[in-house]
């Protein structure tokens, strides 16, 4: 795990900016910069190259949720969203805005300092990945690993960490089905209980991005109550 890993807190509480700092700092994490809107975050995003993001949803000048979509244009790094919403709707909206993970206000330190090094630990190995194949190769688009690159059309575009996982694995199965069992147990490393909605909503994301017509999907498609596979397309 990189415990240099440069992580950005955005919340317009101080205290609680001041407590997640330094719960991270006693768990190792040197390189945290906290800030309190959507504008200072903006600038540090546009000056620094950050490995971890934490933000609040509701913040004096925007919301967490428009700043993700800012980051997702430029970074693949885990996002993850502290707050007191925790509708099913609100988790949805933070999912489909780029977000790997939220934390719901009050918070245990502890749960919030276990998920920040179980995600930056899997960050980390996707960044540094040597022994799978480099770049996969759809005719229509490519993955890279190495360097955590989607290149469709020639374009290239950046997947959050959960797309890029959920990509990844379709691509070392290719034609094969995959459960939502199987999915959930890899991507987000639970056995024990399966999201539907959250699938679901990474299935439909990765279809925007992959796909020509999302609705018409010709590479990742369904197979009816059994999962989904990764097939050449036509």
């Amino acid at each position: 795990m990189r415990m240099d890993a440069k992580i950005l807190v955005v919340d317009d509480e101080q205290a609680i900016a001041d407590m997640v700092d330094i719960i991270l700092r006693k768990e190792g994490f040197s390189h945290v910069d906290i800030c309190g809107s959507v504008e200072e975050a903006t600038k540090k995003v546009e000056n620094e190259k950050y490995d971890f993001f934490i933000l609040d949803i509701m913040l004096p000048d925007g919301t967490g949720l428009e700043l993700a979509k800012k980051i997702r244009k430029e970074n693949s790094a885990p996002i993850f969203f502290l707050t007191a919403k925790v509708s099913d709707a609100d988790i949805l909206r933070g999912f489909m805005s780029g977000a790997d993970d939220y934390i719901t206000k009050p918070f245990n330190p502890l749960e919030l300092a276990a998920r920040v090094k179980v995600h930056s630990k899997r960050y980390s190995v996707l960044r540094n990945v040597t022994n799978l194949e480099d770049t996969y190769d759809y005719g229509r688009f490519q993955l890279n690993i190495s360097a955590a690159e989607l290149i469709i059309d020639g374009e290239k575009t950046v997947l959050s960490g959960k797309l890029f996982h959920l990509l990844q694995l379709f691509c070392q199965h290719p034609g094969q089905v995959l459960s939502k069992e199987q999915i959930y147990e890899q991507v987000w490393d639970d056995n024990h209980f399966i999201d539907d909605n959250t699938i679901m909503v990474h299935i439909r994301k990765l279809r925007e991005k992959i796909e020509v017509d999302p609705g018409r999907p010709a590479y990742l498609t369904t197979v009816r109550g059994v999962g989904y596979k990764l097939v050449r397309g036509e």
